[in-house]
């Protein structure tokens, strides 16, 4: 008997409960999270990539994968966005090529940087530009920046570096080892497609489409596979048509059965998978949320760094977190202009904010 077509309400607790799992390692989490976290400088009240890690890995606590990072089988690199990513992940995309392409006189430098840093073994950027002194360049966005730092971003780009850990914040690398070409591109791409699959489903039609065309700059090198990625793709998943939308998720998952959202309240980062593809954000929670951290102050609606708030499978509302003289202050809205009158929901934000006090070191 074919499994039961789901509706609206199956996709969103399907897509809360196969994300949000059971708090394991972060090695673990990460693998089950489609092989790759996205990072984000910003910390307000805590970096992307910790508040997306605190839900599902136990104990958690803000700064502890930069903290284990030299320890971990992960490495940062770019994959749709920059982030943290496993190991068999990366193979999928290296060596790559990119979309800049560099002429035999910046290939020049780039090899000298190179050397330098071999010569060093670990080399902060600072190092490497005292003693090659390649002098500032404009950066894409018409400002000045370092000639030895664009070199560098660009060899780890395309592989040619790892960062081996962070000095206040700033990349440190070595040399990566070399890199063998995938025997079969196009196993590769499906690969990819399947992480993404994992990491962000369900999800609609136009999403698939502009995730795997996202692949570019994963492996630019295969670009010309972006269509047939996106038709095996297609063909291999799950499908329905949910309110006149095609949806897509894993084959062997059925959205229908077994998925079970405790009642919880989630303060979710704005890249978390949940919430991450707008698209399916305004399809299954029916308001936009946007993220204004780049907005002009008196434009933004919700706040500088609102984070969706999710209760039990629903997005209701987002929240202001804020750390002043050592205490945390939560600030909340709310789609519908007032919280849920739901008994359990006070408790259970309660319980929320204090997880996340816990979680910036601010006491039990």
């Amino acid at each position: 008997m074919p499994p039961k077509p789901p509706d609206l309400a199956a996709l969103r607790r399907h897509a809360v409960a196969r994300s949000l799992f059971a708090p394991t390692t972060l090695v673990n989490a990460v693998e089950r999270l489609g092989g790759f976290v996205q990072a984000d400088p910003l910390r307000a009240p805590a970096r992307a990539q910790d508040l997306t890690l605190r839900h599902r890995v136990k104990g958690y606590r803000a700064g502890d994968l930069e903290r284990r990072y030299p320890r971990l089988p992960l490495q940062e690199d770019f994959f749709i966005n920059y982030g943290f990513v496993t190991p068999g992940l990366r193979a999928l995309m290296h060596p790559r090529s990119a979309r800049r392409v560099w002429d035999d006189a910046r290939w020049i430098l780039a090899h000298t940087v190179l050397a330098e840093v071999e010569r060093l073994g670990e080399a902060h950027p600072a190092d490497v530009d005292a003693a090659l002194g390649h002098g500032a360049v404009k950066n894409w966005f018409g400002g000045n920046s370092r000639l030895t730092t664009e070199l560098l971003d660009g060899l780890h780009y395309r592989g040619h570096l790892n960062v081996v850990r962070r000095d206040s914040g700033t990349r440190i690398y070595r040399l990566a080892p070399p890199w063998e070409p995938h025997p079969d591109p196009q196993a590769a791409m499906d690969a990819m497609a399947d992480a993404l699959v994992q990491k962000y489903a369900p999800l609609p039609a136009g999403s698939l489409s502009t995730l795997i065309s996202m692949l570019f700059f994963a492996a630019h090198q295969w670009a010309d596979l972006r269509k047939p990625t996106l038709a095996r793709a297609k063909a291999r998943l799950a499908h329905a048509k949910v309110d006149g939308t095609d949806w897509y998720w894993p084959a062997a998952e059925d959205p229908t059965r077994g998925w079970r959202v405790p009642s919880q309240v989630r303060l979710l980062a704005p890249f978390d998978p949940v919430v991450w593809d707008r698209r399916r954000f305004e399809l299954l929670w029916g308001w936009a949320y946007r993220f204004e951290a780049y907005t002009p102050a008196a434009q933004r609606v919700r706040g500088h760094y609102a984070l969706p708030l999710l209760w039990r499978d629903e997005v209701i509302g987002w929240a202001n977190a804020s750390v002043k003289g050592g205490a945390l202050k939560v600030e909340c809205g709310y789609v519908t202009g007032r919280a849920p009158r739901d008994a359990g929901f006070k408790a259970a934000l309660e319980d929320e904010v204090q997880r996340l006090g816990v979680f910036l070191g601010l006491g039990d």
